[in-house]
């Protein structure tokens, strides 16, 4: 078991997880507008919603893996494309956060859950985007790959969530911040820039 790929994996996941996006935006903006607990309740909805990917993931990929290792290399290289996009669409993107924060009437914590859940869910491109992420950090010789990317799969929303929640917490000294600082905004792009270039080059780079 490889320990090194997992950390890789952890930092990896901490990097994308910080920077700027729908998800986190969404989970700021519920706390701004309603307080902490209601944008943990969205937080915890979307990162629910991530056991769905990482099973569709698990049981898909693992079955290709066992029958064509040549096909799985091609979802590697997939994969690395993949994140080079990203890496372009974030390079073509204003370098802004726009936070709303109009009053809207308040739903229960519940309804947030399952708003956050269904989103997550419905959401083709988490499903893309695992399958761009999660190959290239397979970490053991012994363990199933099934397991494998359920332990990333569990490992990637764990991050999350701690992230995410706390944003929930520090949601107002966070919005703030982004507001003061005109230029934090553009410092988030190139490192995010930097962040899909080189988890693409690893995919691209590693043996597994």
């Amino acid at each position: 078991m490889n320990f090194d790929i997992l950390l890789g994996f952890a930092l990896a996941t901490a990097s994308l997880a910080i920077f700027p996006g729908p998800d986190n935006i969404y989970v700021l903006t519920q706390s701004i507008a309603h307080g902490k607990k209601y944008g943990l309740a969205t937080t915890a909805g979307l990162i629910s919603g991530c056991l769905v990917h990482t099973t569709l993931l698990a049981f898909g990929v693992s079955a290709i893996i066992s029958v064509n290792p040549s096909l799985f290399f091609t979802i590697k290289l997939f994969g690395a494309i993949y994140l080079f996009y990203l890496a372009f669409r974030v390079l073509r993107s204003e370098a802004r956060i726009s936070i709303e924060t109009i009053d809207k009437p308040k739903k229960t914590l519940w309804e947030l859950y399952r708003q956050g859940f269904v989103m997550n869910v419905l959401n083709p491109k988490v499903t893309i985007f695992f399958l761009a992420f999660f190959p290239g950090f397979l970490f053991s010789t012994f363990l199933s790959t099934t397991l494998q990317f359920y332990v990333l799969g569990v490992l990637f929303m764990l991050i999350s969530f701690l992230i995410f929640s706390a944003i929930a917490v520090m949601a107002g000294a966070i919005s703030g911040y982004l507001q003061k600082h005109p230029k934090a905004p553009l410092f988030l792009k190139w490192l995010q820039i930097l962040v899909f270039i080189g988890i693409g080059l690893y995919l691209l780079l590693s043996y597994k």
